[in-house]
């Protein structure tokens, strides 16, 4: 399990992940410089431990490298969540409790994330399609029979 990122390098593999290319220090220093000052070094350093730390690979370009996000935030945070859960002495109140500071919107794409996570065998039908199947199924068993027989 991952570590959580510090605040440097949670500010370096923000502009990472939202850039979605390999990128070079530079570019990452020269975005960072528009909300703080920061030495180039220490963002070559960032990089260098987010590499070591299996976050990025890189690829020499020149002199420099270039560097690009080994997975996507959303599987940082799952990570960070996985971990935070397993940690616990009792997950089913961690998790009663970590829905209980969702807001709405979060709990709604947290159904959304379990019915894709289930699949299409596991959801359920529209009630609609319950009711055609067994005509449908009728007609199957004796096709010449007109439909609302039953078959019969």
């Amino acid at each position: 399990m991952p570590r959580p990122l510090g605040e440097l390098e949670d500010a370096v593999m923000t502009r990472v992940w939202k850039w979605n290319r390999p990128v070079t220090v530079r570019e990452v220093l020269e975005d960072l410089q528009r909300e703080r000052s920061i030495a180039y070094t220490t963002v070559m350093t960032v990089l260098d431990n987010l590499h070591q730390k299996g976050w990025v690979r890189r690829e020499a370009e020149g002199r420099a490298y270039r560097y690009e996000a080994v997975s996507t935030r959303a599987a940082y945070a799952a990570a960070l969540m996985n971990d935070a859960w397993s940690q616990s002495d009792n997950p089913a109140a961690a998790l009663v409790a970590f829905f209980g500071m969702m807001s709405e919107e979060q709990r709604q794409a947290l159904r959304d994330a379990v019915r894709i996570v289930q699949g299409p065998e596991e959801t359920r039908e529209a009630p609609e399609a319950r009711q055609q199947e067994p005509a449908e199924a009728r007609r199957e068993e004796n096709p010449g029979a007109p439909e609302g027989s039953g078959g019969r």
